[in-house]
């Protein structure tokens, strides 16, 4: 097998998800996945839909995310299957690549570091996804087992919140469901790793061919135009083309992808926006009472639960940054600043 960007732990990863294409195996992994995921989410839904009144909202609202998880992998895998032929077209484009480098000692070193930085970013990634579940279940097992009140199987929490058809009535019930869920939750953390990490090389490798090209106009002097044969400006332009098929080909590809992670990324921005606008109608509802004709200790307690509830509530990512349209919109003008610098410089 001759140099490849895509390291050995993703090309393995996606003959498992069934993604890579035109190979024997193909049709037996799409199967698992089929058989797998429709039966896992037939036991998750009817959790989310038995216990849609159930007073632990944090651990129902666990389960619904950890359901919406699954059914996005599931999306996502479908996707991918039914553009194997662009993800095949894409493939044959990078092993021409590999091949055309191999003359220019300048396009193997771009070639070569590029190919290094998508297995080094490949890796962790899958490596964060599937450390991620780990410790999840973890915290479950440890909070089953500092609880004294899930000591009989059935009383204790499940990795993946689930309504089964059968009763837990049994230690040895008991840890083979919680195997086969941890098992089956590495299987979501490295598809959801893998489709990530498949994105991230198809888009180190296109940027390789972009500094490729820069550096071979840039080598064009005005000494060497008028020297410049037909062949050469052929080869340029002919790069160029393939560049731009290989990026329109990755935007077909993961298009719809993004599409529905655009759509439950708005979901949830919908609910942070519902806490806040929530939030703020307090201190609205205490300026509109009756806080003037309290006594002056009540009217002092009053006003301070009115100047607090001006602090609106919200979710931060990583207590770092709030969640909310504001900050999107400040990141988006960040970035646009950051590109126009970047395009200014070169």
């Amino acid at each position: 097998m001759g140099r490849t960007t895509f390291s050995r732990l993703i090309r393995c990863t996606l003959h498992i998800c069934g993604i890579w294409p035109y190979v024997p195996s193909t049709v037996v992994f799409r199967l698992y996945w089929i058989i797998a995921l429709s039966t896992a989410q037939v036991f998750q839904y009817r959790y989310v839909v038995m216990n849609f009144h159930v007073d632990d909202f944090a651990e129902y609202m666990d389960g619904v995310s950890c359901t919406m998880s699954s059914s996005l992998l599931y999306i996502k895998l479908v996707i991918l299957w039914f553009y194997q032929r662009i993800f095949y077209d894409l493939v044959q484009m990078m092993s021409a690549d590999w091949k055309d480098c191999i003359s220019s000692r300048c396009s193997s070193r771009v070639m070569i570091d590029g190919a290094n930085l998508a297995r080094r970013a490949s890796r962790w990634i899958v490596g964060m996804y599937v450390g991620s579940v780990t410790f999840y279940s973890l915290g479950v097992l440890a909070g089953n087992a500092n609880s004294p009140e899930t000591l009989e199987p059935y009383a204790r929490d499940l990795i993946l919140k689930m309504e089964l058809p059968f009763n837990i009535s049994t230690n040895l019930i008991y840890t083979t469901v919680q195997s086969v869920q941890y098992y089956y939750l590495l299987f979501i953390a490295c598809g959801h790793g893998t489709i990530n990490s498949l994105l991230v090389t198809l888009i180190i490798h296109v940027c390789g061919q972009i500094d490729i090209l820069r550096e071979s106009l840039t080598k064009i002097s005005k000494c060497s135009v008028d020297s410049m044969d037909e062949i050469t400006l052929r080869s340029l332009i002919i790069k160029h083309q393939r560049i731009v098929i290989f990026a329109e080909n990755i935007e077909n590809l993961f298009t719809y992808i993004a599409f529905i992670m655009l759509l439950s990324d708005t979901t949830i921005i919908c609910c942070l926006g519902f806490i806040i606008v929530t939030s703020k109608m307090i201190g609205s509802a205490a300026y509109d009472s009756l806080w003037y004709d309290f006594t002056i200790e009540e009217s002092r307690t009053m006003l301070f639960l009115i100047v607090r509830s001006q602090k609106r509530l919200t979710i931060t990512s990583g207590k770092i940054l709030d969640l909310s349209l504001e900050r999107f919109t400040s990141v988006v003008k960040a970035s646009l600043s950051y590109i126009s610098v970047l395009l200014a410089m070169y």
